[in-house]
């Protein structure tokens, strides 16, 4: 196996991005001990422009365009991401290197009076940045008024924890609270059949250059079911034409050495949702990528395109 001697990684400068730079180079040294790893932060176009609701900003990347400039410029050799903000379609000469074992990938509710999704008051206000999260919602409870929420992690805790503050509950995902310590503010985990996640929440995703000593290195920490059910999950959002702006959710899981992948689309207003759901045998993730494709092929027959195309 040949494999290089040294590894200089690009991450963005939030807790949770750099918590997950430093796992995934904590992985790759209790693996490699003698691999040499540093890394730098890199200030995307996502972080500067904090006052703006995300679908606003527009554009794929929005979180990955200059982390992604690093890699071809060879500034850097990995960019690591979250991997609900990688676009599905990679740039020339870029691969996912990686994919280390998901954490939990559910969304969860935080409520500084600890209500949950049945006991919200009518009227509600509810923060999320995320068209998917909002729309669903929307579906769920027609009488909550969902707003947009930005910041980072700790800052969004901060505003709906605030007793003045603009929000009655707020959603986020599981595993970001869980990589930073603060599960205990958590008012409730989210059911996946009232709220399915972002295709690939959960995982972290390791970019690189697409050169085989990269690739053999970065391999040894990449674990085969998440790439499986998370090839399907991104397959199905490509293959509705979609970004991480469109109100999109996928969850694939192996059940019984078969990957169950479950698909949602739904209308921005609330209105309306399709919901789709296919089982195969599935070894490669070329066969994985096609159980997602197929599926999403399922969801446009069913009228998911007009839904994705809906304002508010």
């Amino acid at each position: 196996m040949s494999t290089v001697k040294s590894l200089r990684f690009g991450t963005r400068g939030s807790d949770l991005a750099l918590w997950q730079t430093r796992h995934i180079m904590k992985l790759l040294q209790e693996a490699v001990p003698a691999l040499h790893l540093e890394y730098e932060i890199i200030k995307t176009r996502g972080d500067a422009i904090l006052h703006t609701p995300l679908p606003l900003i527009g554009g794929k990347g929005v979180f990955t365009a200059e982390l992604e400039s690093a890699l071809h410029e060879k500034r850097i050799d990995c960019a690591v991401h979250s991997l609900k903000d990688l676009p599905t379609e990679q740039p020339d000469g870029l691969v996912v290197g990686a994919i280390p074992k998901r954490a939990n990938p559910a969304d969860v509710l935080i409520s500084r009076r600890g209500y949950s999704l049945a006991t919200l008051p009518n009227g509600a206000r509810v923060g999320t940045s995320s068209t998917r999260r909002a729309a669903q919602f929307r579906y769920l409870r027609p009488d909550l008024k969902t707003i947009d929420i930005r910041g980072n992690v700790d800052t969004r805790i901060q505003k709906a924890l605030a007793e003045d503050g603009d929000y009655d509950a707020i959603v986020l995902a599981y595993a970001g609270l869980e990589r930073l310590g603060r599960l205990e503010v958590v008012s409730e985990v989210l059911d996946f059949a009232d709220m399915l996640p972002a295709p690939g929440q959960g995982a972290i995703a390791v970019q690189t250059r697409d050169e085989p000593t990269l690739l053999e290195t970065l391999h040894i920490i990449h674990h085969q079911d998440t790439a499986l059910a998370v090839t399907a999950e991104r397959a199905f959002l490509a293959g509705l034409g979609g970004g991480c702006s469109v109100p999109v959710a996928a969850y694939a899981q192996i059940q019984e050495n078969k990957l169950v992948l479950r698909g949602r689309v739904s209308a921005s207003n609330g209105n309306q949702q399709i919901y789709v759901a296919s089982t195969a045998i599935v070894n490669n993730e070329q066969a994985a990528y096609a159980l997602g494709i197929t599926l999403a092929e399922e969801a446009l027959a069913k009228g998911a395109k007009a839904l994705m195309e809906q304002r508010q």
